[in-house]
């Protein structure tokens, strides 16, 4: 049997290329960026999108809440909702009710 250097350093060669190899395909699929992580990024996605349009309806309320508690035309019952509200204050015609 002869042991000629070129036929190992080929197999050499052939044994690094096939490694490399499985460890690009391990990375296509449990990757930081692979298949695996492809599903959770488009669920991470959806859920940011839901909880984006939850907080710009938010920005929405708020927007037109500061709208008409503008001070040179502020909502008369906006700002009597606010003052009875907040100071606990009520008209002569007004009757309180406590709920438990």
């Amino acid at each position: 049997m002869r042991h000629e250097p070129g036929i190992a350093k080929e197999r050499l060669f052939r044994g690094l290329s096939l490694a490399v190899l499985v460890l690009m395909g391990v990375f296509a699929v449990a990757g930081p960026s692979g298949l695996i992580a492809w599903g959770e990024n488009q669920r991470m996605l959806e859920q940011r999108q839901a909880k984006l349009a939850e907080l710009r309806l938010e920005r929405d309320r708020l927007k037109n809440r500061v709208q008409l508690l503008n001070p040179k035309k502020a909502d008369p019952d906006l700002a009597g909702e606010l003052l009875r509200s907040n100071l606990n204050v009520a008209r002569p015609d007004e009757m309180v009710m406590l709920l438990p």
